[in-house]
């Protein structure tokens, strides 16, 4: 597949773990834009377990360097807000259930109201049942012992 000529994706999200289905959709998205943002939103409505530069520094450690055309960045704001100051012109987000896609799609409204359109892919099988809140439980459970 070759990537779509000029083009920048943002795939955004907390990533509280980065999550092997989170790895799993750069490296597919990756191939599909010619470059492509991990970027660590700052949400007011979570918590997560480390600030985000950390965060983006572990993710930063989890890609292979071969994939050059993969940044990581981290931004308090809409991610609409972010796309254009980039001139990113697509935000990649992953569907695991049918819950997701309801909850997608209005946020895929707005977005192309401000401007940038919504790709959605579907999170492979084996992947679907890792959520990033199961394995924050899971280490939590792990660090207790």
């Amino acid at each position: 597949m070759a990537p779509v000529h000029d083009s920048l994706a943002v795939y955004p999200g907390t990533f509280d773990p980065f999550t092997p289905g989170h790895r799993d959709l750069v490296a597919r998205a990756r191939v599909m834009f010619d470059r492509i943002i991990v970027l660590l939103a700052v949400n007011a409505d979570k918590r997560p377990t480390a600030e985000a530069t950390t965060r983006a520094s572990l993710v930063r450690d989890t890609l292979p360097a071969a994939w050059g055309n993969v940044e990581v960045d981290t931004w308090t704001g809409l991610t609409t807000a972010y796309c254009l100051r980039r001139g990113a012109t697509v935000i990649v987000r992953g569907l695991r259930t049918a819950a997701d896609l309801r909850h997608e799609y209005q946020l895929a409204v707005m977005n192309e109201q401000l401007g940038i359109q919504t790709v959605w892919m579907p999170t492979r099988p084996q992947l679907a049942a890792t959520s990033s809140t199961i394995a924050r439980a899971y280490r939590a459970a792990q660090s207790a012992h």
